[in-house]
């Protein structure tokens, strides 16, 4: 019996891999191409060819969408575990001293809106660093620092009185938020979602409440902006949020609607006074997350 000779598997280019990955996790091709820092063109050429050399359709394509087939789920694991592996490989030579562990604290709304991707974009390229996350109120967050039992905090500040420690990192305005078309900012005494004594947000909106005279009640009182921002969609309340939290469903209240002007507020980073290779090395990709924050803002 004569086995026939079969062809070399091909091998899975891990440029290709990192581009079907953009695809998977953007759901667009003209996003993902951005992310890969190609064009639109190359990048379908690209799974144009993966597809060809695996026998298989990945995408599911139509006019505003795409999405995983069964074999693109497939290779969406292995295509993770992969990147992940040659990422931790590489770092071993070129960047044999950054690692470690790095505890970094931050409020609920960083922790919920923005470390997610800061996070995963910072394993992609410091593998061999672990950062160990603790969510709390950004008092508390200062008395972790004062105990060094974290490493890096970011913490949110009001701009007046004007604080002396730790680095602006982001400035935002508070706005007064409520519901699209809602009725909530109409009623007496005004309803409003807000957190406990210590939160910025609260002493700013409280304060300037109390300044114009405003009668309000508190009618939600969440620690967690997904419920806040809930409480608002469901006309329930108005609340005091960051301009960029603002979201389908959402309009910016003012004066037209009797609401006093709120200040800006500050994401200040504290840090230890002994910073590590490590320690640096995630602050840095801070820093760099939120001036492309601000620099989609001013766009």
């Amino acid at each position: 019996m004569t086995i026939p000779l079969r062809r070399p598997i091909p091998l899975l280019d891990n440029d290709v891999l990192r581009t079907f990955v953009a695809i998977a996790e953007t759901g667009n091709f003209s996003t993902a191409a951005e992310a890969v820092f190609r064009t639109p063109s190359a990048v379908s050429m690209q799974i144009k060819k993966l597809e060809e050399q695996l026998g298989a359709t990945l995408f599911l394509r139509d006019a505003r969408s795409v999405s995983l087939t069964q074999h693109g789920e497939l290779l969406l694991s292995y295509a993770r575990n992969i990147l992940a592996l040659s990422n931790e490989a590489v770092s071993r030579f070129i960047m044999p001293e950054l690692s470690g562990v790095v505890r970094l604290g931050a409020p609920e709304d960083i922790g919920e809106r923005l470390l997610p991707s800061i996070l995963k974009s910072f394993a992609e390229t410091f593998p061999g660093i672990m950062v160990d996350v603790t969510i709390d109120m950004s008092i508390g967050l200062r008395k972790r620092m004062d105990e060094q039992r974290l490493d890096i905090a970011l913490i949110n500040c009001a701009t007046r009185p004007l604080p002396v420690t730790g680095e602006v990192v982001f400035r935002e305005r508070l706005v007064w938020v409520g519901a699209k078309c809602g009725t909530a900012h109409r009623r007496d005494p005004l309803p409003i979602s807000i957190w406990e004594d210590g939160c910025i947000w609260r002493s700013e909106a409280l304060s300037q409440l109390e300044r114009m005279k405003r009668d309000y009640r508190v009618a939600f009182l969440s620690g967690h902006t997904m419920a806040q921002r809930a409480a608002v969609l469901s006309d329930l309340a108005i609340a005091p949020l960051p301009r960029s939290y603002v979201g389908e469903g959402m309009v910016i209240l003012g004066a037209q609607e009797g609401l006093p002007e709120l200040a800006s507020f500050d994401i200040r980073m504290l840090t230890v006074s002994q910073m590590t290779t490590p320690m640096q090395a995630v602050a840095d990709s801070i820093r760099f997350a939120f001036a492309e924050k601000a620099k989609a803002i001013a766009a």
